[in-house]
């Protein structure tokens, strides 16, 4: 059964892929007023425009300089606190460069989202410092007494 779970598991997730992807695909033609398909077809074409010529070599430029300019045991810290700024940045993209606010009415836009984006990125990166430094400092260890004290 151990060699079959692998492929269970990719059948179903590729299966709830498809079926996620015709309902919003349904969703789009049968309700194409609100919808809007040629917008939708034109912000689909930009984005993967977007990824291919802007993420995807910026991403293999601060991979390579990770490579050559981290230490191998705090890489995967770094990697993981840049790929949460990174979502956590775009995905409150709209909020923090005032998107979506009416100049004459402030509570549609109520909280101070740069500030607050501010504040979760330094907790992330203040909780990636925590991590590496924990992780020098049992290096600085040596083993026969992390067994005895651990």
């Amino acid at each position: 059964m151990t060699g079959n779970h692998p492929r269970v598991v990719r059948a179903v997730l590729v299966a709830a892929g498809l079926a996620a992807l015709g309902y919003g695909l349904a969703g789009l033609f049968t309700h194409p007023r609100p919808t809007n398909p040629p917008n939708s077809l034109s912000w689909l074409a930009g984005g993967v425009i977007v990824h291919d010529l802007v993420l995807v070599p910026a991403t293999a430029l601060v991979g390579f300089a990770l490579s050559r300019f981290v230490p191998a045991p705090y890489r995967a810290v770094v990697q993981g606190a840049l790929i949460i700024s990174a979502s956590v940045a775009l995905m409150c993209l709209p909020l923090w460069l005032g998107y979506g606010g009416t100049p004459g009415n402030p509570t549609t836009n109520p909280l101070p989202y740069r500030r607050n984006l501010a504040l979760v990125l330094g907790a992330v990166w203040a909780g990636a410092v925590v991590i590496m430094a924990t992780r020098a400092a049992r290096r600085r260890t040596p083993r026969r007494q992390r067994v005895v004290d651990g």
